[in-house]
């Protein structure tokens, strides 16, 4: 997971607790609960959490105690006051392996699912911050029973801000192992540069399905070599970002309405096609510096457009800067990056000649293996990727 985030450029968390090191505070909260008329013991031996003892109870997915009643969304357990309280603290069975046992004052026993992740965010965080992210079918039950547990031991709102992200879809059906449809980043990294994925990702909103395929990510791959390409061939001139620019208001408006990414990254194509019209260097800079807020066109347009496998973290994704990707080794007569170079000149030397048969031949057979040329007026010769 460590390798896969690194390669798409995501920062790595300051803290990833195992919910192991943290059963004291489990406890600790789970006897926050019990005095407070919030939880207790049933005769099984679990300890369970009151729901109808909790006001708030479904305030965040808008669902009464009424409607969940009705729809038997819980399993009836004769160890419960109501079917919808949910366990805090499991008691052990003599079945189950030594390493999942903790002693506590109920008894031997292992927390439960939703108390783990309210006593590690309480411990890191504190009883009360900003933001909670998860999976959209995480909102019921478990964030509302996060909140249950922490806003009913600690008398405080526990989160400000949800943010519930959707699901990632094949075909518009929900990727996953049992449907036979699954596949992982490496997967994906293994065809796609890592740039090429993260953009694809962000130009949907985050709470909207992403709808996988080599169709959307050959899109998301054009769409970005066009922003590349208006970087090419102007230099950003060296300044800090202009917030008050219009551009950055719009982004920054974008961006604070929900995270828009799809509404910010429109921003940096109207900034694109200004570049291409006027070869501003302020506008470039300011491109790649709106870009760089969402960890876009931070690299060398050339080595982009070249296909040069660097990752987003700057490390090369297949071995060192200047190493072959995988694409580069499936061209058929053009096994490294340097090839391309010498067909270049090859090409150049053949046109020198006046022998515009091998010269036209040459740009076939590269554009054959997916490179394409661009001659300068200067007489100077690019290649980029198809």
């Amino acid at each position: 997971m460590d390798e896969d985030t690194r390669a798409l450029g995501i920062l790595p968390p300051t803290h990833s607790p195992r919910a192991t090191e943290y059963v004291p505070q489990m406890l600790d909260l789970i006897a926050k609960l019990e005095k407070k008329g919030l939880a207790y013991k049933a005769a099984d031996g679990d300890v369970n959490y009151s729901v109808h003892a909790f006001k708030g109870y479904g305030k965040l997915s808008g669902k009464s105690l009424d409607d969940l009643r009705a729809g038997e969304r819980v399993d009836v357990n004769t160890g419960k006051r109501d079917p919808l309280d949910f366990v805090l603290w499991k008691a052990s069975k003599e079945s189950e392996p030594e390493e999942v046992k903790w002693p506590s004052k109920w008894g031997i026993g292992r927390p439960g699912w939703h108390i783990e992740c309210s006593a590690m965010a309480c411990a890191l965080l504190g009883e009360q911050f900003d933001i909670h992210g998860g999976g959209a079918d995480l909102q019921f039950p478990h964030h509302e029973n996060e909140i249950a547990q922490s806003e009913g031991a600690h008398d405080k709102t526990f989160v400000n801000y949800w943010m519930h992200n959707g699901f990632v879809r094949v075909d518009n059906e929900k990727m996953s192992k049992s449907l036979g449809n699954f596949f992982t980043i490496r997967d994906v990294l293994k065809k796609y540069d890592a740039e090429v994925v993260r953009f694809f990702i962000l130009r949907a909103h985050y709470r909207s399905p992403l709808n996988y395929s080599d169709v959307h990510l050959d899109d998301a791959k054009q769409a970005l070599t066009r922003l590349y390409t208006a970087l090419k061939e102007v230099a950003p001139d060296g300044k800090a970002l202009d917030k008050s620019e219009p551009h950055a208001a719009r982004f920054a408006e974008a961006m604070d309405d929900d995270f828009n990414t799809p509404l910010a990254i429109a921003v940096l194509f109207d900034l694109a096609n200004e570049i291409n019209k006027t070869k501003s260097a302020e506008l470039a800079r300011q491109l790649i510096a709106l870009a760089g807020i969402i960890g876009l066109l931070q690299r060398d347009p050339r080595d982009f457009l070249q296909g040069v496998p660097v990752s987003l973290t700057g490390v090369a994704a297949q071995g060192e800067v200047g190493s072959v990707s995988p694409s580069m080794r499936s061209l058929t007569g053009v096994e490294a990056l340097g090839a391309v170079e010498e067909l270049i000149a090859e090409r150049i030397i053949a046109k020198k000649a006046k022998n515009f048969a091998l010269a036209d031949r040459i740009r076939a057979d590269l554009l054959q293996q997916g490179i394409i040329l661009e001659d300068k007026p200067s007489g100077r010769t690019e290649w980029r990727r198809a």
